[in-house]
């Protein structure tokens, strides 16, 4: 599976001003843990609109980690309205990216 991140990161002001919920998974493509928790989003996250996850990049000089404290890929961040609602980080199961997408909303 090859995941592919955007390189180019929404700033934090932009990620603020999104009203409809979104999922920021945060990390990179030669990841190993990384490519490891994606079957296991890709299972969780099924069924959310086009455009609700988003993959970004993560890294030395990126701005929107560095913004949420990002420490550990894959970092999944749930946004609902503009804020943080959850977060799951290194996920191993569906059951934790379930449960955070459920306060979505979603």
């Amino acid at each position: 599976m090859t995941l592919t991140y955007q390189a180019t990161a929404l700033s934090l002001p932009e990620v603020q001003a999104l009203s409809r919920p979104k999922v920021l998974q945060f990390g990179t493509s030669w990841c190993g843990h990384c490519q490891a928790a994606a079957p296991l989003a890709d299972a969780a996250l099924a069924g959310l609109p086009a455009g609700s996850r988003i993959l970004v990049e993560d890294g030395p000089g990126r701005a929107l980690g560095r913004a949420f404290r990002v420490k550990l890929w894959p970092t999944l961040v749930f946004m609902k309205d503009g804020q943080e609602v959850a977060r799951v980080v290194r996920p191993t199961d569906v059951a934790a990216i379930e449960q955070a997408r459920a306060l979505l909303g979603a």
